[in-house]
This record gives structure tokens, sequence and C-alpha cells, in this order.
């Protein structure tokens, strides 16, 4: 093969190639799985035990730069673990791609020894003489005949040949060129990126290097394909990927973890200790990926996963829940999906779906991230464990205003924001150690349109026990009866001063004028209530919090005053999570997520 040595194409000869042993590639590619795996080893073990260990024994300044040398120590590792297992992956796809050519060859060989034919070391085929002469009935004459790699490429000629051996030749022979030529292409292709996974000089791991190792993994990704990626169960649900991972040996399991942490990370129904596992190696290849890259989009993403990584590095004190990385992307407006407590172990999860203006920035890894921790802080306080998470897996609406108009609302991002988290919420019932996990969706602002649109799939959300929505625009529905889970289970919490749950809808307004005029939901409330006061009709149907509608409302603060000195005031709207501001809200929807919905803090509906 020419990683011996040799060119790829013309060197390449069927004799060649019925002599690669592929059972070496693989040993070497065993080899670089267990230094890959060492490698992981080594960084769980600094990760695991000896920074824990440092924080909670030691203190000084040499404790300081101890834990940022052990740091960059296990981020080498990490490095060496994601390039051996790209190194272990592309052999083991080369000795495959081999394998299936000499299966090939082997056949064509079978096939000319069984009918007496030639086969000569350039891959041509000579046949004997065969049929009858229609003159003088004779055998007609054998002949010579070469391989073409790709027949079907080939126009026919019209014209047959009489010997019946003579189109069995051209078989074979064809099935001789392609599996060598098809070899040398892999030869060829997988030469390129073994030349190309290698460190660069010296001890450090810095950001170009991880701009590297995400090209190598492009790479390895694509060559694999055939041989790694088109065994992903994508189309498959969250209990069959579950079961498709469980069957998988432990060596497939390194491969897909090392090759596709991107596809393993994000596929729901997979456990989230290998969600985690897989997306902060993921996580890594995206920060090396937007580093290579100047644009404002890349610069804005690149800041909120830097925040993310600074945060999975933090070692959680006594009584703080981990944090699980569940999902991660920089497709659209971005994708983080992050647990507080482990989704798999817990009785009790809670999902918050964020809404209006959210994407991944570093305002949604400082601020929205921080909503679902304080919300699993208050669901632990109540017995059984309970996680809190926080999913950004859709493109929520983006208004150029901040708050901004509802305009830009429409309903076509939350139904497809809808379906992806009822599957993902799939993925968490199907994944849990429970029988019967209690399940809680959660949304906020258009968030809650989103999970109304969720509730509207066939089956409604999966699993879901209870639904809250906090500062709610309207959630697509008239009545709480419609949301599959019966009024009782439904919750809404709404402050006195948030304008966006009072929003009427465009019929309210004077022909939509407040919208289109002054762009805000300030302005929208203000001129919509002038126009239709005591009508509980808001932006995406009936108030949820209305009688009307037939949900729970529990207690919230009211939160500052809409128009305070002189101006128009929407803080209220965004407060619901922060148990500093507004602990009667957050400690309300703890008890919800946590399974006493019957200790809440009632209020009446409006």
């Amino acid at each position: 093969m020419s990683g011996r040595g040799g060119g790829a194409g013309s060197a390449l000869t069927w004799a060649v190639l019925r002599e690669v042993k592929c059972a070496e590639l693989e040993q070497a590619a065993d080899g670089w799985g267990r230094v890959s795996n060492r490698a992981d080893a080594a960084r769980d073990r600094i990760v695991g035990q000896f920074l824990p260990g440092l924080g909670e024994t030691q203190k000084g300044e040499a404790v300081g730069a101890a834990v940022g040398r052990l740091r960059r120590l296990g981020t080498n590792f990490q490095y060496i673990y994601t390039e051996c297992g790209l190194l272990r992956t592309t052999l083991n796809s080369l000795a495959h791609e081999i394998k299936t050519q000499q299966r090939v060859l082997e056949g064509a060989l079978d096939d000319a020894e069984a009918l007496k034919f030639t086969v000569h070391a350039n891959g041509s085929v000579t046949y004997p003489a065969a049929g009858e002469g229609l003159i003088d009935g004779k055998p007609l004459a054998g002949g010579t005949t070469s391989g073409v790699p790709n027949p079907g490429m080939v126009t026919p000629s019209g014209l047959v040949a009489p010997n019946p051996n003579a189109g069995k030749a051209q078989d074979i022979a064809d099935r001789v060129a392609q599996a060598v030529r098809t070899a040398a292409d892999a030869d060829w292709r997988y030469t390129r990126i073994l030349r190309s996974l290698k460190a660069h000089e010296g001890l450090g791991v810095p950001a170009a290097t991880w701009t590297d190792a995400a090209a190598d993994a492009e790479a390895v990704r694509d060559a694999a394909r055939g041989y790694l990626k088109n065994a992903i169960p994508h189309d498959a649900s969250p209990a069959e990927r579950k079961a498709w991972w469980a069957g998988l040996t432990d060596e497939q399991r390194e491969e897909y973890l090392a090759v596709y942490p991107d596809q393993i990370g994000n596929l729901d129904g997979i456990p989230a200790l290998v969600r985690d596992a897989a997306n902060r190696d993921n996580l890594q290849l995206l920060m090396g990926k937007l580093e290579g890259r100047d644009d404002d989009d890349s610069a804005t993403k690149l800041a909120a996963l830097r925040e993310i990584d600074r945060q999975l590095r933090v070692v959680p004190k006594a009584g703080e829940p981990p944090m699980y990385l569940l999902g991660i992307g920089d497709q659209g407006n971005g994708r983080a999906i992050v647990s507080y407590g482990n989704p798999d172990t817990s009785r009790n999860v809670a999902a918050y779906v964020p809404g209006l203006n959210t994407s991944l920035d570093k305002a949604f890894a400082e601020g929205d991230l921080k909503r679902a921790r304080d919300l699993s802080i208050a669901a632990n306080q109540h017995g059984e464990p309970s996680a809190a998470i926080t999913w950004l897996g859709y493109d929520a609406p983006q208004s150029p205003d901040g708050l901004g108009t509802l305009a830009v609302a429409v309903g076509g991002r939350a139904e497809e924001g809808g379906l992806a988290f009822g599957e993902f919420m799939s993925g968490i019932e199907a994944a849990n150690d429970h029988n019967d996990p209690h399940l809680t969706a959660i949304g906020h602002s258009y968030g809650s349109r989103t999970v109304g649109a969720a509730t509207q799939q066939p089956g409604g959300i999966p699993g879901v026990d209870e639904i809250v929505f906090v500062g709610s625009p309207g959630v697509g529905v008239e009545s709480a009866d419609e949301l599959g889970v019966g009024r009782d289970h439904v919750f809404v919490g709404a402050a006195s001063n948030d304008v966006v749950t009072k929003i009427p809808s465009t019929e309210q307004t004077v022909l939509g004028a407040s919208e289109m005029l002054f762009g805000g939901p300030a302005a929208a409330y203000l001129f919509g209530d002038l126009a239709d006061r005591g009508d509980d009709d808001v932006w995406f149907g009936k108030d949820p919090a209305s009688e009307a509608f037939g949900a729970r409302r529990f207690q919230v603060g009211d939160g500052p005053t809409i128009i305070a000195n002189g101006k128009l005031n929407v803080d209220a709207h965004s407060q619901y999570f922060d148990p500093d501001i507004d602990r009667t809200s957050v400690e309300n929807m703890g008890l919800i997520a946590a399974g006493h919905a019957n200790r809440i803090k009632r209020e009446e509906s409006r």
C-alpha cells in the first residue's frame, strides 16, 4: 500500500491487494485506541480527583498555580485522547474498506478459477474457446479482455461477442479492476488523512491546535462515513437509540465518541453521561473551528462556548448540582442544552425553554444557564433528586430592538422548536432509570409558545406530567384542557408588571398601530389595553393567566413598575427565575418540578 512507500493508484495490483494484511492495520488501530483510552482516563483522574482534592484541602497562591498547571495537563490529555481516537478510527476504517474490496476480488478470482479462466498480473482475463460457429459448428476462439474500473460509465457498443465466455470474462475483469481502483482510492485518501494527524511541537495545546484538530475530525468523519456514521440511528426513536448504544461493544462506543462526538452528544435517548462526555470533546472542536473565523457571528458564539467551557471546569461545591452538557452546536443561532443534576438518575426532571432573542451568546451562557441551576437547587430542597435543564434546541425569534416587538414572533419557529423539544423529552424519558420519572416542561416568554406547540404534536410531550408557563404572551391554544396533561397540571406565573403577559392580539390593538408605529411590547400593551380593557386574549391566543384559560396561577413578584423615571420598563419579564429578586416564583417552580405542586402559593386568575 502507499503508506509503505509506494504510490497510490498505479502501484496497487490485484495480487498486492489480495495480500494486504488488514489484521495488522486493526492491531495498530487497537494500539492507538489504548493510548486514547489511557489519555482519557488520565484526564478524568485530573478533573475528578486531583482538582477537587486540591480545592478542598489546600489554600494559597501555590495551589492556584498547581490548579492552572493541572488544568493545562488535563487539556493536553484531552487533545491526545481526541487525536489518538481519530487515528484508531482512520486505521479501522481503512481496514474496513480494504477488506470490502478484498471480498470483491476474491469473488471474482473464485469465479475465474471455476470457469478455468486465467487472471493475469495486469488484471486482464483470458478465456477459452466455447460455443459453436454458425458455419462450421466448431468452438469459437477464446481471447483476452481487460477490465473497466467503472463499467457503468462505458457506453455499450451494440456488438455482442459470439463466444459465451467473453461476457463472463469481461465481468470478472471489471470486478477485479473495480476492486483495485476502489482500494487504491481508499489508500490515497487515508494516506492524506494519516499525514495530517500530527501535533504541533511543544507541550502546549493552543487554540490553533484545536482548530487543526477540528479539521482533522472533519476529514476522518467524511472518510469513515461508510464504516461508522451510516450506522448511527438518526431516524430511530429515542428508545431504539438507547437500545442501539447498549448493544455496541466498548470498542465501538469508543470510536463513535472519538470521531462523532457531535452526533452522539446530540442524540436523544443516549445516556446523559455519554452525551456529556461527547459534548465536552465536541465543545473543544467547536471552539477550535470558530477560532479560525473572523466574522461577528462566530465571535459571538465563541464567547458563549468559552463561558460554558469555563463553567464546566469549575468543580461544584458540596450540595451544588453537577453540570451535564447534553447538547452543543453552532448551527442557526446556536444550540446548547445543559442539565444541572443527572437527568438519568433523577426522579424529577424539569426542562426550561427560553424565548424571544435567546441565542448562543455570552448572555445566554451566563444568564439562562443560571436559571436552570437555581431551579435545580430549589427543587432539590424537597426530597428526591431533581435535575433542571436549559434547553436551547431551536432558533428562537430574534428582534433587533432587545425585548422589542413580537411582530417577529410568529408561530413557525415555535412549531419547529416544539417538534424538537418533544423528541428531546422523549429521550429524557427513555434514558431515565426510573420506570415513571416525573417530568416538567417550563416555557418562558416565546418559549411558552414553543412548549404549547410541542403539546399539539401527536401524543403530546412524551412523559411530561406538569407544564409551567411564565411571562407568557399566549401558548397557541385557548384552554389548559388542550395541553394533554389535564388543567390541574398546568401552572402559570404572570407578574402584574410584566407587559408581555398582557400584550393584546393584533385584533385588539388599533389596527395593529401600536406594534407598527412603536414596535415595543409596552407600547402594544398600553395602546391595546386602552383599545379593549378587560379582554382575555393576548398575542398568541387566550391569556394563560386568565380564568377562562383554566390553569393554576401561582404567586410571583410584581416586578418593577412599567413606567420608571419617565421610561418604559420591561424588567419584570425577566425576573421569574432569579431567587435574589423573585424567590417566591423560584420556590413555586421548584415545588412543581419536585412533584409537590400541592404546596405552591396560589394566586387568583385574571
